[in-house]
């Protein structure tokens, strides 16, 4: 597969109103959540689809209530950009992998808070 660095790139806009703004948003999230089974293949993600497809519906929750068009449209702008990385294979596995920190083995706990504690629990 050739990678064709325009491919997915998109012109920055601004959104005239927020009926405009609702439309160029959830035009991003089906894109992201129809490439979910690609990414899962093309960065070998071991996790189901429905784990990356609600990992990415949760990116989008979490600015549900921005009240501002300017940064809505500023966080379009960025869903654009990191869609077109990871399609165009830009990122590694482990950029993709630290959206899952719970389900990666490489989470926030992997380490012990301290050394008498990693020792205790046996380990290096």
């Amino acid at each position: 597969m050739a990678i064709l660095p325009t491919q997915f790139a998109q012109i920055t806009r601004q959104s005239a109103n927020w009926a405009e703004a609702k439309r160029r948003t959830l035009a991003v999230y089906r894109e992201w959540i129809r490439a979910a089974p690609e990414i899962q293949t093309m960065y070998s993600v071991p996790l189901p689809v429905s784990v990356i497809r609600t990992r990415i519906r949760q990116e989008f929750e979490r600015n549900r209530f921005v009240n501002k068009l300017s940064v809505v449209d500023v966080l379009i702008t960025k869903g654009h950009i990191d869609y077109q990385e990871t399609m165009n294979y830009w990122r590694q596995t482990t950029h993709i992998m630290s959206y899952f920190k719970e389900e990666n083995f490489r989470g926030d706990k992997r380490l012990p808070s301290n050394f008498l504690n990693g020792f205790l629990e046996g380990r290096n």
